[in-house]
């Protein structure tokens, strides 16, 4: 090869070498007038799986819904441990539940509070159905809370039913003997219970 030749060859090969880089070789991409590079939003993330940040906490299958009840049941749970024949009688006598089924329910490694077992004979009481009924419906391990089991046999609070299945608890403790504090919407059905404390009392 010439003198001449070479030296065109090697000004070829220069140019190459020192040429702009192509795009995507550790050069930005050309951008479009007005548009601004994109920036993550931080807020825009999806949550992190398992974070909880969309699910709703599961309802506590104990609830009925109205505090005094919740109350209620588990102040009956200690007067069950502490008069379980009773309490069985309580049962029998006046929400039609054979004693039997009550004794097994209250067996240890049941799985059943006697306050649930209270409420769900008093609940198929006041909806005209069994307290196996109940109590099957509800499941154990529970499948749903007693809020919305009553809710589904058109007992739920608020309603004649619930109020009913409120005053048999009154009626209950009167038959035990054992004091009881009502709330409001009780303090008029039963004026000889004491009223319902309130602030500044």
């Amino acid at each position: 090869m010439n003198k001449q030749k070479r030296a065109t060859l090697v000004a070829l090969l220069s140019g190459m070498v020192f040429a702009a880089p192509v795009a995507g070789w550790g050069q930005e991409p050309p951008q479009e007038a007005g548009l601004e590079s994109p920036v993550a939003d931080p807020e825009a993330e999806e949550a992190e799986p398992g974070d909880g940040s969309e699910e709703e906490e599961a309802e506590d299958p104990a609830t009925t819904g109205d505090a005094w009840v919740d109350a209620q049941l588990a102040d009956i749970g200690r007067y069950a441990r502490r008069y379980p024949d009773t309490f069985a009688d309580e049962l029998q006598r006046y929400h039609d539940a054979p004693r039997a089924s009550v004794r097994a329910l209250l067996e240890e490694g049941s799985g059943w509070a006697p306050g649930d077992v209270y409420f769900a004979c008093a609940l198929g009481c006041v909806t005209r159905r069994a307290c196996r009924f109940v109590v099957d419906q509800r499941g154990d391990p529970p499948r749903i809370s007693w809020r919305a089991l009553a809710e589904e046999l058109g007992a739920g609070p608020g309603t004649e039913a619930f109020s009913r299945l409120k005053r048999g608890i009154v009626e209950s403790y009167g038959r035990w003997g054992r004091p009881i504090e009502l709330d409001a919407g009780l303090a008029e059905a039963f004026p000889d219970q004491p009223r319902p404390q309130r602030a500044g009392d």
